[in-house]
Formats: C-alpha cells, structure tokens, sequence
C-alpha cells in the first residue's frame, strides 16, 4: 500500500525523462505551494455554499413553492453572468503569467482595463435582464404557484449585477496573483452579512418588514455591496496595500488593445464554453421543473450538496490555475506540469472522502432542508448520484482549472460543450 500511495503522489514520478528543465522542488514544497493557494480557496467556497444552503433553508421555511422560485432564478442568473466568468479566466490567468514576470505594471492594466469592460457589459445585462425578466422566468419553468416570486428575486438581484459582476472582477486578479486568502474573506464576509439580512428581511425580525422571497434578495444584495466595497479596499494604492495588484485615481484607465484582445483571447474560449455550460443546465433545469414543484425542489436541494462538492475540486483548481500560469511565466512547463499532476491527485483524494460522507449520511443532509416526506425521498435518490460522481467531476475540475492557467481554454470549452450542452440535457 505504501508503495501504490508513493507512486501516486510522489512528484518525482510525475514527469518523464528528459522534461525536467531546472531543479525541482521536494514533494513536500511542490504539495505545500498548492495548499497555500488551494486552501483558502476551498474554505472560501465550502464556506460559501454552506451559508448559500443556509439560505435556502431560511427560504425553505416559506415552503417547497419559495424554494422552487428562487431555484428557478439560479440558471437565469449564471446566464447573465457567464460572460463575466468566461472575461475573468482570461483576467487569472493573464494576471498569474505577469506574476510570474514579475511585471506589476502589466498585471494592473489588464485589471483596469477588464473592469472597464465589465462596467459596460453588466450595465447592458442589468438592463436586458430587467426587461426579460418574465419571460425568463416562464422559460426557466416557472408555474403558477412560483411566477411571482421568481420575477421578483430576479428583478431585485439584476439592479445589482454590477456590483457583483466587478466584485467578481477583481477577486479574479487576486486569484492570478495567488493571493485567495483575500477573496476568501471578502466572499464569505459578502455571504454572512446576506445571512444576517435574511434573517431580518425573510421573517421580518428586530422590527425589519416582513418581505418573504423578496427579503431574501435584498440580503442577497446587500451582501454584494458589502464584497464590493472590501474587494476595492484590497487594491486601493494607499500606504496599507503593499500588494502586487493596485488601483489610483492617477490610473490611465483607457483601453489598451493590446492588453483587451489578450483578455478577449483567452476569455474568448472561455466564454463559450460558459455560454454553452449555462444552455446546458438551463435546459435540464427546465427539464426537471416540468417534473413539478416537488421534483424540482428535490432538485433544487440536491444541487446545494453538488455546488459543495464541486468547491473541493474549484478551490484546487484555481491553485492549479494561478501555479501553472507563474510557472509558464517563469519559462518553467516542467514545472507547470507539475502543479496541474499534483493538484489532480490531491482532488481525487477529497473526491472519495466526499463521496462516502454523501453517500453515508445522505438522509439527514436533506433533512435539513425541508421535513415534506416527498421531497425528502426525491432528495436522497439525487444525492446518491452526487456521490457516485464525485471523483470523476472533481478530477474534471481541476484539470481544466491547469488548461485555463496555461491559457488553452480551447480544449475545456469543447469539452464542457460536449458534456454539459449537448449529453446532459438529451439524456435527462
């Protein structure tokens, strides 16, 4: 066993004869780098989708129907801010590449000018989602019993698109950097203070109005000004801000086009692949609410568990992403090589862990959600695929995480077209 476990991690097996092209770090060092970035990561977005579950439990008090609305908002909403993942992989890993030229300068015109460009898109997005917002909501699914509240959370959550889409932005850079301690304590402070708020709001307590579905998206809101707030306190040039990433008001903040197709180059891909990714599960999300109100908030509740999975193998992503783009920097692809082998290995081994706690303690994890015996049954079926699946969409992740820091975002966006756009919503 010993020997079968060396040779898995072991990193001196991980590259063949000949591509070594300098010294190379002892395992310890090489998994020690990934958990200095991965870490945070993951604990930013475990934590995340826990007080999101949090959130969903607090909705849930309203009924199935409340749960159902604000998961029929969820497909919608990632369609309109697709675009802004797919212009923020090209961001990390630009940023991650001028880190390791050690090349500041650079590094900070391609954050200046990628906030440019996502001030003008989301505006453009808030609008056309505020003006299609029904007919969203109807093609996402959306019945008599929760038309209401859908439109009503998705209109509130469109007014503040961006906001949140440049919080996005530049926890984006600090990820390139490899600094994911700072938009860790942003996002998980963001998503507190939206817990805190849906508390007052949802039930109306300490005297705050009784707003229901409503009250959920104002917290939900209130928690985006708050992330944007902290995310420009991290790179506002003052005497604090020792970091690699600045913002001045004596910036140039004109475009550069050398510096916007470099964003658009890499982003390009990106974005359709996350274009084709949010077809793909709009579809099945339409496809299972056509089930019913029941099925989908099984649905619905099944998903909080798969985002949490998924954040083991996101937050090892974006080491392997921010890694192998500052060893390409440095004119190191050994090394890049790797960062993307050990951070897979480490992954895969998070992924069976998660798989058993899953698939041992599937029913009292629902029922923290929701004591409605029907969906309670349909939940727990959900769960055992979500963890039959673990290591396969966990090592998915992370390698595509690795493609994106070397910049070929290409070859993810055709596999993710293929199996999220084209296999899932056929075979469902």
């Amino acid at each position: 066993m010993a020997k079968v476990l060396s040779a898995l991690y072991e990193t001196g097996r991980m590259l063949k004869p000949g591509e070594t092209l300098g010294e190379i770090p002892e395992t310890k060092a090489i998994y020690r780098n990934i958990y200095e970035i991965a870490l945070p990561s993951v604990a930013e977005m475990v934590l995340m989708s826990l007080i999101g579950s949090v959130d969903t439990m607090m909705v849930g008090t309203l009924g199935p129907e409340a749960i159902a609305a604000v998961g029929l908002v969820g497909q919608p909403r990632m369609i309109l801010l697709s675009i802004f993942f797919a212009l923020n992989i090209g961001v990390t890993a630009i940023v991650a590449r001028r880190k390791g030229e050690d090349r500041p300068d650079e590094a900070n015109l391609t954050m200046r000018n990628a906030l440019v460009i996502v001030t003008v898109l989301a505006t453009v997005m808030a609008t056309l989602g505020l003006v299609f917002s029904r007919q969203l909501m109807l093609l996402a699914g959306a019945a008599s019993d929760t038309i209401a509240d859908a439109k009503v959370y998705f209109d509130i959550l469109a007014y503040f698109l961006p906001i949140n889409a440049l919080t996005l932005c530049i926890c984006a850079a600090q990820r390139g950097t490899g600094n994911t301690r700072i938009t860790m304590n942003v996002n998980i402070t963001s998503n507190l203070v939206n817990v805190v708020f849906n508390y007052f709001l949802i039930g109306g307590n300490f005297g705050f109005p009784r707003l229901g579905v409503a009250g959920a998206a104002i917290a939900t809101g209130i928690g985006f000004v708050v992330g944007f707030v902290m995310s420009v306190v991290t790179v506002y040039d003052n005497q604090r801000n020792n970091g690699f990433l600045r913002l001045s008001r004596h910036d140039d903040w004109r475009l550069n086009r050398e510096t916007v197709n470099g964003i658009f180059r890499i982003g390009g891909n990106a974005m359709f692949e996350q274009l084709a990714l949010r077809f793909g599960f709009f579809m099945y999300a339409r496809i299972v609410a056509d089930l019913g109100t029941m099925a989908f908030a099984a649905h619905q509740i099944g998903m909080q568990f798969l985002n949490i999975s998924f954040n083991f193998g996101d937050g090892i992503g974006v080491a392997g992403t921010s890694l192998v783009g500052q060893s390409l920097g440095r004119c190191r692809p050994d090394m890049a090589k790797l960062y993307g082998k050990a951070s897979q290995r480490l992954a895969l081994t998070a992924a069976f862990v998660l798989a058993g706690l899953i698939a041992l303690f599937r029913l009292p994890m629902v029922g923290w959600f929701t004591n409605d015996a029907g969906v309670l049954e349909l939940s727990a079926k959900v769960m055992l695929m979500v963890a039959i699946f673990q290591p396969f969409q966990t090592s998915s992740v992370v390698i595509s995480g690795a493609l994106r820091g070397a910049g070929d975002t290409r070859y993810v966006a055709r596999v993710m077209t293929l199996c999220v756009a084209i296999i899932r919503p056929t075979l469902a």
